[in-house]
């Protein structure tokens, strides 16, 4: 998606610049070379840009600083998030940031423990991952044997039963779908307890400061912070908070619409 938003901003500053260079400059030309006191016939590229400056301005700010539309790619985040499934990523709950750069230029608040995340990893730049927070800077996260702990507490866990999986997450049916506490704030997440040689990314961390541990919901399906590290503070695109619409393999699955993001 960092094409799209490339391509917004190029097309805006350059309807702009036209728009604001045919409004101080070349409609009073037109008019002194056609020898009329009102403005003669606009070249088409003026009269394009004019028509869809204000179009393109709106959606810019809409989308750098409101709230910006993403689509789930994977099954990393089930159940919480499908595949197929589109979302809504709040983009001032960290601060207002520059589009393209990302360079932070109001701080307004920080991602909290259990935040659903929009970022860009450190290993692709170019790609918008979604991933939930699990270790705040300074937090000691542990994960053992499909237990987490957070400063040395292990998180409660609370079967839901065995997942039945549809789509494209079909693959995760079979899976235990568990209630975690995250120190209070509780969602679901799924471990493959019937396939007992998975890689689960086993380890002890300590977060530094400006940075956050983030995990998947699908814990033995995400490729996270137990295997490339640490999110840097600067690398976050907003949270996300709302399901808005899901099309997968050509259904759309209307019970998901409008569901907020736990």
């Amino acid at each position: 998606m960092r094409w799209f938003e490339i391509a917004l901003v190029v097309l805006t500053l350059f309807t702009g610049l036209v728009w604001l260079l045919d409004k101080l400059v070349l409609a009073k030309r037109r008019a002194a070379r056609q020898g009329l006191l009102e403005e003669g016939r606009e070249p088409v590229v003026v009269d394009y840009s004019k028509a869809f400056f204000p179009v393109l301005a709106v959606v810019l700010i809409l989308r750098s600083f409101v709230a910006e539309p993403f689509r789930i790619p994977s099954n990393s985040m089930m159940p919480t998030l499908l595949t197929g499934d589109f979302i809504l990523v709040n983009k001032f709950a960290y601060g207002l940031r520059l589009p393209i750069t990302n360079k932070k230029f109001v701080a307004l608040g920080e991602p909290q423990r259990g935040d659903v995340v929009v970022f860009r990893p450190p290993h692709h730049p170019d790609q918008d991952w979604i991933k939930r927070v699990i270790g705040l800077p300074g937090d000691r996260i542990g994960y053992h044997d499909n237990q987490v702990t957070v400063n040395g507490r292990p998180l409660a866990y609370r079967s839901i039963g065995v997942y039945q999986g549809r789509g494209n997450g079909a693959e995760m049916t079979g899976a235990e779908e568990l209630r975690e506490n995250l120190l209070g704030r509780e969602h679901d997440v799924l471990e493959r307890t019937d396939l007992p040689f998975l890689d689960q990314g086993e380890g002890d961390w300590v977060v530094p400061p400006g940075h956050y541990f983030v995990m998947g919901d699908n814990r033995d399906n995400s490729e996270d912070s137990r295997y490339w590290g640490f999110l840097p503070e600067q690398n976050l695109r907003g949270k996300a908070f709302l399901i808005w619409m899901n099309f997968d393999g050509g259904d759309v699955d209307f019970s998901r619409i409008g569901n907020r993001i736990p």
